[in-house]
């Protein structure tokens, strides 16, 4: 039996985008958590959220995260190619410190010229210093080679660090499968007595889940990773609003840029 097929003779209307705001995501290969994160935080029916995937070999060392520079390019091309996105986010805290900045964001724009980068590293001082924070307790679940570039990242950012712990495991798989009741602990564990919040690193950890649980056991502001990423995202998007679930930081706007 034959069907005849006709093609619909009526014009079509496009619209603009098929969604409003376009965040782009660039993910390590081993990434677990990342992408819940920001479908909890971030995707909704005006944001859309994009990723791809950026080879990436444990153990996590400065060698192993500095790989990742020159592969940062091809990825960021994979994003909507020929499509503007409203911002990119290269979800790793350590590579962002072990790279820079400034490099990682060079980096993207080769092939998305002039779209607003977000590091993990960058929104979190901006975070930080958002909540009117400078005293600081800072937990990673890296070792003690790799925490110390990210001490000497926020120290240079104009914090002061008054204690510093870290987990010591070297495999993000790893990282993202502690327990949230034990990241709870440790992050509590972690807090001085004397400090205004606490930084919890790396985009591995599911603490950006846990944020407000923490508040309430310390009294005190917790930022995150993925909840600085995520906020920070937002706000590029112009799409941020009061989200006092997600923690303290996602109830201030980003400071505008002077």
């Amino acid at each position: 039996m034959s069907i005849d097929i006709h093609q619909a003779r009526h014009r079509l209307r496009l619209d603009t985008r098929a969604i409003e705001k376009r965040v782009g995501l660039i993910l390590l290969a081993t990434d677990h958590s990342t992408e819940a994160d920001f479908t909890r935080l971030v995707a909704s029916n005006r944001v859309g959220v994009f990723s791809t995937r950026i080879a990436y070999a444990n153990p996590t060392t400065a060698e192993n995260l500095r790989a990742m520079q020159p592969r940062l390019e091809s990825a960021a091309a994979l994003l909507l190619p020929d499509d503007r996105l409203d911002v990119i986010c290269f979800s790793c805290t350590a590579a962002s410190v072990v790279i820079g900045d400034a490099a990682v964001a060079a980096a993207i724009r080769k092939a998305k010229p002039g779209v607003p980068v977000v590091t993990p590293a960058a929104a979190a001082a901006t975070g930080l210093k958002a909540l009117g924070t400078r005293r600081i307790s800072i937990l990673t679940p890296y070792t003690v080679a790799v925490s110390e570039p990210m001490a000497a990242y926020f120290e240079a950012g104009g914090f002061h660090i008054e204690s510093f712990t870290c987990l010591g495991l070297d495999d993000d798989r790893q990282m993202a499968r502690i327990a949230r009741e034990s990241l709870i602990e440790a992050a509590v564990d972690a807090t001085s007595a004397s400090v205004e919040a606490l930084f919890i690193s790396c985009t591995a950890l599911r603490s950006a889940s846990v944020v407000s649980a923490i508040e309430a056991r310390i009294g005190r502001p917790v930022v995150a990773s993925n909840q600085a990423s995520a906020w920070a995202c937002l706000n590029h998007c112009g799409q941020w609003v009061a989200r006092p679930d997600a923690g303290r930081l996602m109830t201030v706007a980003m400071p505008t840029e002077s």
